[in-house]
């Protein structure tokens, strides 16, 4: 990998991370584009620089990070679910990463079920608290999105929006979730990375790690405050066209025989 691979892969990171369009799938697709997804640091790359995209949230949102110990009680039983999960079916949901034509089945399947999700929740009243209960649910529906494709952000929000959350609620619980969500896996990718000796902290790993961290975090500063406004306004259903359109073209381009398997 070199440094204009890092910077777009965080370019992408950046933009896809809090939309719900599957951050994991586009950066699939782009590594396989580029011809580094067979690479070890790319996957581990993938995954951390996540740390920047987490700093975003957390700079953004501060004011709402030090409000009580309540706020910090519900993310914890909402990161349980993927928690438990995340650990159990670890090796499945790593095999799942391996074919760009799940990424593709899902894209297109997410984007017809946010063409009506708006219309489904249209008339329907909405709340401001969220409870221990709702946390939790919101909880497995953000384990959805461990199938790649299906966008974390995506799942959360919707399942926010079962709870009886207005979309800005739900959209801005489904950034505070990311926070201990990406960063333990985060934190687990680049732990089993460095006990199998594929990541060995060189200069020049540290330096690509720290572009693609700086990258990312500048990048979803900017979608984030966009996705919020857009999300109020417009709704879910521009993201669904594009979602149903990226996925066609992928089946396409695998159908026609171009070769985006993962190595």
């Amino acid at each position: 990998m070199n440094i204009l691979q890092a910077i777009i892969l965080a370019i992408i990171e950046g933009l896809t991370e809090y939309l719900p369009v599957s951050s994991t799938g586009h950066m699939i697709i782009a590594s396989s584009f580029m011809g580094i997804s067979e690479l070890n640091f790319t996957k581990i790359f993938e995954v951390n620089i996540q740390f920047g995209t987490i700093l975003s949230v957390i700079v953004l949102y501060y004011k709402r990070f030090f409000q009580s110990l309540q706020f910090y009680y519900k993310l914890f039983v909402a990161f349980i679910p993927a928690a438990v999960i995340g650990f159990l079916l670890n090796d499945f949901i790593d095999s799942l990463l391996e074919s760009v034509t799940v990424v593709a089945i899902m894209l297109l399947f997410g984007g017809v079920i946010l063409l009506f999700i708006d219309k489904y929740f249209e008339n329907k009243a909405s709340k401001e608290a969220i409870s221990y209960g709702d946390a939790f649910k919101i909880g497995f529906f953000q384990c959805i999105a461990m199938i790649p494709g299906v966008s974390r952000s995506a799942a959360s929000i919707i399942g926010g929006m079962f709870q009886g959350l207005s979309r800005k609620n739900s959209a801005e619980f489904s950034f505070f979730l990311a926070v201990p969500t990406m960063f333990a896996a985060a934190s687990y990718k680049l732990l089993k990375g460095y006990l199998a000796h594929e990541l060995t902290f060189s200069y020049e790993e540290l330096k690509l790690l720290m572009i693609g961290n700086v990258v990312g975090f500048l990048v979803a500063l900017a979608a984030i405050r966009f996705f919020i406004g857009f999300l109020q306004k417009y709704g879910f259903k521009a993201f669904g066209y594009y979602r149903i359109a990226l996925g066609l073209i992928l089946l396409i381009l695998i159908w026609a025989g171009f070769d985006l398997k993962i190595a």
